[in-house]
């Protein structure tokens, strides 16, 4: 039995040959097929210079399996993610790796209605028959057709904006040479069709799997530069970055400044409250209190949930929350079926713009003023849970309110601090946060603190 080292806690990752290739990625098929016995599945990859062949592979294996496909060609995640709950199909998968490095690639799946399969829905299940190999031979195999999801996922995209009240904007838009770039062309179009008042700048837009500007990851500081430049070249009023299969998309406002996430989700509770008041909005316990500062303004309820897309969207569909937000840039919409999009997030921010008359930067100063936090910092430490521990022990004396719904949060009062181990990678992250009218002390000097504990 080979051992398949390329599952993780939510999807598939892996180094290319190694760890996943292409008979691997027909097993995987294979698998989903015979587990789940689905008629029809949608499959789409990204740009990668490997994906094409892994989805040929994991397409030959759920056609053994006697599953008929869908191939969507070379798409977004969240592009399966619609196909999977707009169509008449029982899954969904995307060959991607997002923004790992070059010489990696990678899986998501989805069920119907694309509800995720991960560790604790099925993929330790799918991994336990690609690794063992019973399959059971078919006696009808499944049939491929090509399907292009294209014109119908632009025509959603357009049901969270009201196109008249959108106001003259430019915006910079880099694709990263990731998947993105064919959906901001076909929405370009759409808008000129309807007198949509939008000037696209387009850098890196290109489609291209080697990469030439860098592997597509706006969180990375040095991958920001280009976007920024862009923004003050042709003063434009906002930027938007997005990564390799685009369901996370990151925004610069009218100054190139790059704006954390963790704003950018009180900004869209704000956008969806407006319209919709007494909604639910579920976050995550990394960064708290600006969420719960303006859902609470626009009269509507936090509800906090471990992060992770497979708790989040778990907690949404109990809540009937109308969106989620991670301050890690992924955003979640009831409309979309709980998932996570890269669209859907600056259209609604385009669609705020118009309707308060403001800049970007001015919608987002006050919270960040209110508000400081340090910005997600990771450090690799030998044994994360014996640090928690440390830092917990350091400040039992002051009494904070402990939360323990993801890793540890401390809550003093002025500020904050919540600590915890990555699930995708061997790493602790730390996030702080103060309250500006509480609190004299410079976010700096608490970052400073918490490194010299963690690195003790």
């Amino acid at each position: 039995m080979t051992m398949l080292t390329c599952f993780k806690a939510y999807d598939i990752r892996g180094k290319l040959e190694t760890e996943l290739n292409e008979e691997i990625a027909y097993k995987i098929g294979r698998a989903y097929g015979q587990i789940y016995q689905p008629q029809t599945v949608v499959v789409g990859c990204d740009i990668r210079l490997s994906s094409e062949s892994l989805k040929q592979a994991t397409i030959q294996g759920l056609n053994d399996a006697g599953v008929n496909v869908l191939d969507l060609g070379m798409t977004g995640t969240e592009e399966v993610y619609f196909a999977a709950f707009h169509l008449d199909v029982q899954g969904g998968i995307e060959i991607t790796a997002s923004h790992n490095p070059m010489d990696y690639n990678g899986m998501k799946l989805v069920r119907e209605n694309a509800r995720p399969i991960s560790a604790d829905t099925g993929l330790k299940e799918i991994q336990a028959l690609a690794e063992t190999n019973q399959f059971v031979n078919v006696s009808v195999k499944g049939t491929t057709q090509s399907y292009n999801i294209l014109p119908e996922f632009v025509e959603h995209l357009l049901g969270y904006i009201q196109p008249e009240k959108i106001r003259p904007l430019k915006l910079v838009v880099n694709a990263g040479n990731g998947a993105a770039g064919h959906v901001i062309d076909a929405l370009e179009q759409r808008f000129e069709t309807l007198n949509i008042p939008v000037q696209f700048v387009k850098i890196h837009h290109e489609a291209d799997g080697t990469f030439p500007n860098g592997i597509p990851n706006p969180l990375l500081v040095e991958n920001r530069d280009s976007t920024r430049q862009a923004v003050f070249e042709h003063g434009a009023d906002m930027g938007i970055a997005w990564d390799g299969d685009f369901d996370r998309c990151f925004l610069f406002d009218e100054k190139g400044q790059f704006i954390e996430g963790y704003y950018i989700v009180g900004l869209l509770a704000q956008a969806f409250l407006l319209q919709h008041p007494n909604e639910k909005i579920v976050h995550d316990p990394r960064l708290v209190w600006n969420t719960e500062q303006v859902v609470k303004t626009n009269n509507g309820t936090t509800v906090q949930s471990k992060s992770g897309h497979a708790f989040i969207k778990q907690v949404m569909r109990e809540e009937n929350a109308i969106y989620g937000g991670e301050m890690s840039a992924h955003h979640y919409f009831r409309d979309f079926a709980y998932c996570d999009s890269g669209m859907i997030p600056w259209l609604l921010t385009t669609a705020l713009l118009s309707e308060t008359k403001q800049s970007l930067s001015s919608l987002v100063e006050e919270m960040i003023e209110n508000f400081p936090c340090s910005g997600e910092i990771n450090f690799k430490v030998a044994d994360s849970q014996a640090t928690i521990q440390r830092i917990f022990h350091h400040y039992a004396n002051q009494n904070p309110t402990i939360d323990r719904t993801d890793g540890v949060s401390l809550d003093f009062g002025a500020w904050r601090v919540n600590v915890r181990s990555s699930n995708t990678e061997p790493l602790l992250r730390l996030n702080i946060e103060s309250r500006r009218d509480h609190n004299p002390r410079p976010m700096q000097s608490y970052v400073d603190e918490l490194t010299q504990l963690i690195q003790a």
